[in-house]
């Protein structure tokens, strides 16, 4: 799957832009920060507006503790896709390590909304209640 994807890198920006997501999601898996975070750049590069691209990038730094700046490029997916479940969730997370729990309680009630019957986010309501 790495291979496929790393041939799609030479196409036009919104092909390179979907497989570096995708290529920076799998690293992500694999716990290879790096190149997630490599892969990651490449992506939003090609595509500023791609909100997968730029959850996998706050991913990357919140994964290096950075939870300020992981919630900015939270903020800027859900400002180009105001639905993408993957940045809302991960927002309150940040504000959760961040010690916000009002902010961290209103993102998780957000898609709560979204997404009435996910056990995830039900946990994280609970947990800051």
């Amino acid at each position: 799957a790495l291979e496929t994807l790393k041939m799609f890198e030479k196409k036009d920006s919104r092909v390179k832009s979907a497989a570096a997501t995708n290529l920076s999601f799998l690293y992500y898996l694999g716990n290879e920060l790096a190149q997630a975070t490599n892969y990651a750049d490449l992506a939003i590069n090609s595509d500023r507006y791609n909100p997968a691209a730029l959850t996998n990038k706050g991913n990357t730094v919140f994964a290096n503790g950075d939870y300020e700046k992981a919630a900015e490029f939270y903020r800027e997916a859900l400002r180009n896709d105001s639905l993408c479940t993957e940045a809302l969730y991960n927002l309150g997370l940040a504000y959760k390590k961040l010690n916000r729990i009002d902010e961290a309680l209103d993102w998780f009630l957000k898609l709560h909304a979204i997404l009435p019957n996910s056990a995830q986010v039900l946990y994280q309501i609970a947990s800051m209640y």
